[in-house]
């Protein structure tokens, strides 16, 4: 079981997020979440992911590659650290990632394969880190970050747009 990360592991801007996550296996809520994005993604129609709460914002679509989007960075930055890398990683600008609107070109299941791929991948990577990675620590957007802190804001970055799918957009998410 990973311990919950200590504010200094950590950027304050990702309290939020990591405050999200429940006590429990880290592992066991990423294939839950899993799950639930599966299951969610299952039930859309085309029409369904496209819809916006509101002009201006992400579809569900994005909603959803962004989600992709942020567990890839967050991955490699995970494993990079994990694996001892002191190099200050960049951050990145979500906005900047979805100006090409990508992922209005995807069907609901190309992003569903994608997610379950990505995600996956996370999961098998993860259930190697042996204890001593899980407390490496690195610098992420000029900021102390250890690979459990990266875990947690994972997690919980998740949780927090699964609840906006479900309180602006009015799915059936599960959480």
């Amino acid at each position: 079981m990973v311990e919950r990360p200590t504010t200094e592991e950590y950027a304050a801007f990702y309290e939020g997020y990591i405050q999200l996550v429940p006590e429990g296996n880290l592992i066991e809520q990423l294939e839950q979440q899993a799950n639930i994005v599966q299951t969610l993604l299952s039930s859309l129609t085309e029409e369904q992911a496209n819809y916006r709460y509101a002009e201006g914002k992400w579809s569900v679509k994005e909603v959803i590659g962004h989600l992709l989007d942020n567990e890839r960075i967050m991955s490699s930055r995970l494993l990079r650290i994990a694996r001892g890398d002191k190099a200050n990683h960049p951050g990145y600008d979500q906005d900047v990632l979805m100006q090409s609107q990508p992922f209005n070109a995807y069907t609901v299941a190309d992003l569903n394969e994608e997610y379950v791929v990505t995600r996956r991948s996370t999961i098998l990577m993860l259930r190697h880190l042996t204890p001593e990675a899980w407390l490496c620590r690195g610098i992420v957007s000029d900021n102390p970050a250890s690979a459990r802190s990266i875990a947690y804001i994972l997690v919980g970055h998740e949780l927090h747009h699964l609840s906006v799918l479900r309180d602006r957009y009015s799915l059936d998410v599960k959480l």
